[in-house]
């Protein structure tokens, strides 16, 4: 499946918008993603395993904040941070 990565989290990416994941719950895309991208992980989902207050995930362009979601027939995952500063 596409996951679509945020400005803020390319560094970890290699700068690459687009990248390509496997899994069939919101939850195993984000190991995935950590396997092939370390640490990107930690920046979507906190200590207890909660998605992060600033981070938004958007399921076939449906926000979603369930991590055991189903992804059974989903072809894209959009990760979107709120950006915050004066």
């Amino acid at each position: 499946m596409r996951v679509r990565i945020p400005t803020p989290l390319r560094s970890y990416t290699g700068s690459v918008a687009v990248v390509q994941a496997e899994g069939t719950t919101i939850a195993e895309v984000l190991a995935d993603l950590d396997r092939r991208y370390p640490g990107i992980r930690f920046r979507v989902v906190d200590e207890q395993g909660r998605l992060r207050s600033h981070v938004s995930i958007f399921v076939d362009a449906e926000r979603q904040r369930d991590l055991s979601a189903s992804l059974e027939g989903i072809d894209e995952l959009t990760l979107m941070q709120a950006l915050s500063g004066g």
